[in-house]
């Protein structure tokens, strides 16, 4: 029964393994509700500050905010790339990887630089095994983002921009959709006028202003920076929602795996005790015979 015992210790491996596996999709569901939650009480902030932003920049043309402006040419180009810290969630982090270097690649084959700010460990793993340029990065964000233990790497990129250091800047990141899908993608993040100003509206579709103190420029500059972070916020939020229904979907799949390895593997014990069985008879049967 050598055969025997080895099947059984592999059933009571693969049964701890499902123990840990069904623990970890609980937690993951607990997790997806509160940061889709969170993720939903982000937008409507976001959105307003967008709306005002746009607003103003519509009205104020002569603003010389730098973070507003379009530069000419496009010879160093900047990427918020936003991974988990954590593995164990599918092919997540492997599809924003994939569409984050096709588009570097990409850059690199018309000779325009890059640099990369990682939030995430995964993703800064993957960028520094390539040898891309780190600028700045952000590991352990936990299950709660933070927008203190953002502000540093944000102001890294953002002051580049302004510098005219960086011509461009994307935001790569994990958008949730649902449960069972999530999609990578990929936004102009700077400068500005490609993705805000446009979905803000013209400005003859404005019949009202606001009073603003101490000035319209001022309170413009200041919502500029409050919008970028919003926009940042709102992605980190999306990835972090991604990534536990992620972990959610691949544990209950890993626990149903399991299952179906022990039942596998209960029916080859079985076979396997049961012909043993037989040829014990049977050595019995003959013994019996030859007396």
């Amino acid at each position: 029964m050598a055969v025997g015992k080895e099947i059984l210790t592999k059933i009571r491996s693969v049964q701890n393994t499902q123990k840990i596996t069904k623990a970890m999709q609980m937690v993951s569901t607990s997790k997806m509700r509160k940061t889709q939650e969170r993720m939903r009480l982000a937008r409507p902030y976001a959105e307003k500050v967008r709306l005002v932003m746009g607003h103003l920049a519509q009205t104020q043309s002569d603003h010389g905010i730098k973070l507003l402006e379009t530069h000419r040419s496009v010879k160093r180009v900047g990427f918020i790339l936003i991974t988990t810290d954590k593995g164990l969630c599918g092919g997540l982090n492997a599809n924003v990887l994939k569409k984050f270097l096709a588009q570097v690649q990409e850059y690199q084959n018309q000779g325009v630089e890059v640099e990369v700010v990682c939030l995430g460990s995964k993703g800064l793993a993957a960028c520094q095994r390539i040898g891309l340029n780190v600028v700045a990065s952000v590991t352990n964000l936990g299950d709660t983002p933070k927008m203190e233990m953002l502000i540093g790497a944000l102001t890294e990129i953002f002051q580049r921009f302004e510098d005219r250091k960086l011509d461009m800047v994307h935001l790569v990141y994990s958008g949730f959709i649902n449960t069972m899908r999530q999609e990578p993608r990929m936004e102009v993040l700077l400068p500005i006028g490609q993705n805000a100003m446009e979905s803000s509206g013209s400005s003859s579709d404005y019949n009202w202003d606001y009073h603003y103190e101490p000035s319209p420029v001022a309170v413009l500059e200041y919502l500029v920076r409050r919008y970028l972070e919003s926009v940042v916020y709102q992605a980190l939020s999306d990835n972090m929602a991604s990534e536990q229904a992620a972990r959610m979907v691949a544990m209950k799949a890993a626990t149903d795996n399991a299952g179906n390895a022990i039942k596998e593997l209960r029916l080859v014990y079985n076979k396997s005790r049961q012909a043993a069985i037989t040829t014990e008879l049977s050595e019995i049967v003959a013994g019996a015979a030859a007396v």
